[in-house]
C-alpha cells in the first residue's frame, strides 16, 4: 500500500471560513474524509502547521520512507528558501499544490521556492488539486 502525506501550510487550517470565494466553504477535514474514502488502497496521512520549521521537520520525518508528499506550503511557497531546500534534500517525491491559480493573483505569488525541486506543480483546481496530486503517485 502506498503511503502519501498531505502537508498544508499557514492559514489552511481556516479552510471553510477563510475567503470562501477563493478557497470554498468546505473544511479540509471534511474534504480529507472524502478523499480517504475515494482512495482506500492508499495510506493517506494529513499534517497542517502554521510554523515553517514544523513543516520542514515533518518532511524530514517522512521524506525517506513515504511514497509521496502533497505539499501546499501556502504563503511559505513564495518566501521559504528553507522549505524549498527541504524538498530538495529528501528522497520522497513532492508535488506542490495550490487551491487557487497563484498566477491570477498578486505578483509576489508568481514565485515559488518549491517548484524547482518538486516532481510537479498543480494549481487552480480548488481542492481537486490535491486529488490530482495523489493520482500522480499511483
Amino acid at each position: 500500500m502506498k503511503k502519501i502525506l498531505i502537508i498544508n501550510g499557514p492559514n489552511l487550517n481556516l479552510l471553510g471560513k477563510r475567503e470562501p470565494a477563493i478557497y470554498g466553504s468546505l473544511t479540509f477535514t471534511e474534504f480529507f474524509e472524502t478523499v480517504k474514502e475515494r482512495y482506500k488502497t492508499v495510506e493517506l496521512s494529513y499534517f497542517q502547521s502554521n510554523v515553517e520549521g514544523e513543516i520542514i521537520d515533518k518532511m524530514h520525518e517522512v521524506g525517506f520512507s513515504f511514497d509521496g508528499i502533497v505539499l501546499n506550503a501556502a504563503a511559505y511557497t513564495h518566501t521559504s528558501v528553507a522549505i524549498g531546500d527541504a524538498v530538495k534534500a529528501i528522497e520522497t517525491p513532492v508535488v506542490e499544490v495550490h487551491i487557487s491559480n497563484t498566477f491570477s493573483r498578486e505578483e509576489f505569488r508568481h514565485q515559488s521556492f518549491i517548484s524547482p525541486n518538486a516532481k510537479g506543480v498543480i494549481l487552480g483546481f480548488g481542492l481537486q488539486s490535491y486529488e490530482l496530486a495523489i493520482t500522480s503517485f499511483l
